[in-house]
């Protein structure tokens, strides 16, 4: 299998922020907290699934209301979601085999974390554990990056930026038939004029919106709905892989269906 995620996010942590500072983070954390609001979930639990640095977390912390849960397989990032917000609880998992000590009112997973998830079979498991841990008729809302970003925007391009002590160059290889995005991160971080240079490689895999609710199904979740990225513009199969839609990301709601033989007991 390719790099884990905590392969990928070591030296990458320690500037990760600082180069995803135009993530609307804040308007993503808006959505979350209105659309479960209105589903009726307040308060209580809520997992982050693939939580990084926190942003997502300590936000819905703070104007959620809610009791966080982080999870990521990286431990540097996890240290620096821990400065940034002390009161959550913090597990350092893989999150294709996550477990936790209890059910939780919703799990949310932003920022194409899934899509770091590159086997079906495990992408399959973790739906199956998510429907598993949920309270009963809880909602796990979570986003992807679409083919039409891996095809049409990503592809075989380049990106880079530069700071004043430290710069990326980031290069995307997307392979069509496996739906595979291999990211290739070179890292130049500077300390007293001497510049440093790192490489991590990232793979993600696009999937399509039939595939995830396909899988949803398997898994014994119910797909309730899916939206042209963290607006309220509804879309079915096919409007994630069409040209003239230009979705380059979408966001998936599910939502637990209780099944016979659950694996956590109360």
């Amino acid at each position: 299998m390719a790099a884990s995620v905590n392969e990928a996010y070591s030296v990458f942590a320690q500037v990760y922020d600082d180069f995803m500072e135009d993530v609307p983070y804040g308007e993503w954390a808006d959505f979350l907290i209105k659309y479960l609001a209105d589903k009726g979930v307040r308060d209580g639990l809520v997992l982050d699934l693939g939580c990084g640095s926190g942003k997502i977390l300590s936000l819905l912390k703070e104007h959620g209301g809610f009791d966080m849960i982080g999870l990521d397989s990286s431990e540097e990032m996890l240290r620096i979601a821990r400065d940034k917000e002390p009161d959550a609880l913090y597990l350092c998992q893989d999150m294709r085999s996550f477990e936790l000590y209890g059910t939780v009112n919703a799990i949310v997973s932003v920022c194409d974390s899934i899509n770091y998830i590159t086997e079906k079979e495990e992408l399959l498991g973790l739906f199956k554990l998510a429907n598993n841990y949920l309270e009963a008729g809880g909602y796990f809302i979570f986003d992807l990056n679409t083919v039409y970003k891996y095809k049409y925007e990503l592809a075989d391009n380049t990106f880079a930026e530069d700071k004043e002590d430290k710069a990326f160059i980031w290069d995307n290889f997307f392979d069509e038939e496996s739906g595979i995005n291999e990211y290739l991160l070179t890292l130049f971080l500077g300390e007293d004029g001497v510049f440093k240079r790192f490489q991590e490689i990232h793979y993600e895999r696009a999937y399509t919106l039939k595939e995830i609710a396909q899988l949803l199904q398997e898994a014994g979740m119910e797909f309730v709905e899916a939206f042209a990225g963290y607006t309220r513009e509804k879309i079915g199969p096919g409007d994630d892989e069409d040209l003239d839609r230009a979705i380059d990301r979408m966001v998936i709601v599910a939502r637990e269906k209780r099944q016979e033989g659950k694996l956590y007991v109360d």
